[in-house]
């Protein structure tokens, strides 16, 4: 597939973030100006629209308001809203009843996926972005896969997610692997001899699959493996969730690169190795009442460390380090699960030799406010990024939280350099 026509816009990945900016440019072309339309398609690997299926996990919730959804905070009137969303389903008033702001995740992926097949947006399922080159007049994608061949857009919208990482040293198999797709490797595992499993982490994800690791496989144990000694609380508290909010960004992106560093590390109990409270107190109160009956099935070793995982016919011989005593316990088990994050867009991957033209600081990628990668020489389009500007924009980078005032920024800035080359 080589595309004749140039788009306004080609986004690469179809997640929550460029789902909402197709929103975004559907409901700017029903109400601009015929010069101020914009055209534009969009490029996702997966086969069809999907948004971390692996970890659906039954009673898992959102942590952000549902008011945080595509729309909102950018149109609170579209049609595209979580509200607008329940109602079209007959749920409105269930859903009230129900007293909360924090949907359920199943629920918020069906709400993801509802926008996802209603948006008019052309999208290019199960085909990949190789690299992207400057072709003059804007920029090609080259592409493999279902649709092989070069798309052009004068602007090309990055929004590749997030990847999976696993310790260093740690190589992926059927019984070592990131929870990103826990359900799936479940499904695929070899055998439970051992009838154990051991979860590395202490994020709002480590609790998560340690919480259904122990509620659903009866039969069995887990040992949870925390360099700390216990989950941490996220801070979800009305003042800390100011770093949220879109004005935030403004904030974060004119202040220094030492007063940048300082919010980071302010805040990172709202995001990073936190977990709700809730939850760790449900975990803790199942540990002691297992302590109390004598019939353990729940271990946490806190202040502790993976030191070693050496898979064995049966399993895995996993090593934990207790850091205070220098003691290691070996636990024979079943799977090794690595809740240990996630790095965002790899730049270097998606743009080719065109990482070159990039320009950095000591911080990184140099991006302006409304969220363009500045290039070394000038250039006829631009190069958007959602995600990988946690260190200009903030924590909100690679979070749900702005996804609908960010769209709308990126496309008014498209907007008007396409008003300019026009006239």
């Amino acid at each position: 597939m080589t595309s004749h026509e140039n788009y306004d816009i080609v986004g690469v990945g179809f997640g929550p973030s460029n789902l909402g900016l197709a929103i975004a440019i559907e409901e700017h072309n029903r109400t601009c100006a015929s010069a101020e339309r914009l055209t534009s398609c969009f490029i996702e690997s997966k086969d069809e629209f999907a948004w971390h299926p692996g970890m659906l996990l039954p009673g898992t919730t959102m942590q952000i308001s549902f008011l945080k959804d595509l729309a909102t905070q950018r149109n609170a009137s579209s049609e595209y809203t979580f509200l607008a969303y329940l109602s079209e389903q007959g749920r409105l008033n269930h859903f009230i009843n129900l007293q909360t702001f924090f949907p359920s995740r199943l629920e918020f992926h069906d709400y993801l996926s509802w926008a996802a097949g209603k948006v008019d947006a052309t999208v290019h399922y199960g085909t990949r972005a190789v690299d992207i080159v400057d072709t003059g007049d804007g920029f090609g994608v080259r592409t493999e896969g279902r649709r092989s061949g070069t798309v052009r857009g004068r602007n090309i919208v990055l929004a590749g997610g997030l990847t999976a990482t696993l310790p260093d040293g740690v190589t992926a198999s059927a019984r070592q692997f990131h929870n990103h797709d826990l359900l799936g490797h479940l499904g695929r595992l070899p055998s439970r001899t051992h009838s154990t499993f051991v979860v590395v982490g202490a994020g709002q994800s480590a609790a998560e699959v340690v919480d259904y690791l122990h509620s659903t496989y009866r039969d069995s144990s887990v040992h949870a493996v925390l360099r700390k000694y216990g989950y941490s609380p996220a801070d979800d508290s009305p003042y800390a969730n100011r770093i949220f909010d879109p004005t935030a960004v403004d904030d974060f992106y004119s202040s220094s690169h030492t007063l940048r560093d300082q919010l980071l590390q302010y805040h990172r109990g709202t995001n990073y190795s936190a977990v709700d409270l809730p939850l760790i107190e449900e975990l803790y109160a199942r540990e002691y009442a297992e302590r109390v009956s004598g019939e353990r099935r729940l271990f946490v070793h806190g202040a502790s460390r993976l030191v070693d995982a050496v898979e064995e016919p049966s399993g895995i011989r996993a090593a934990v380090e207790h850091g205070p005593t220098g003691l290691t316990e070996d636990v024979l088990c079943d799977a090794v699960v690595y809740a240990t994050g996630f790095t965002s867009l790899d730049l270097p991957e998606i743009l080719g030799p065109l990482f070159d033209a990039v320009e950095f600081d000591t911080c990184g990628p140099r991006v302006t406010r409304d969220y363009r990668l500045v290039m070394r020489e000038p250039s006829a389009g631009s190069i958007y990024l959602q995600g990988g500007t946690e260190h200009t924009h903030g924590l909100t980078s690679s979070l749900l939280s702005n996804i609908a005032v960010r769209s709308g920024e990126i496309v008014k800035s498209a907007v008007s350099t396409r008003v300019r080359t026009v006239v």
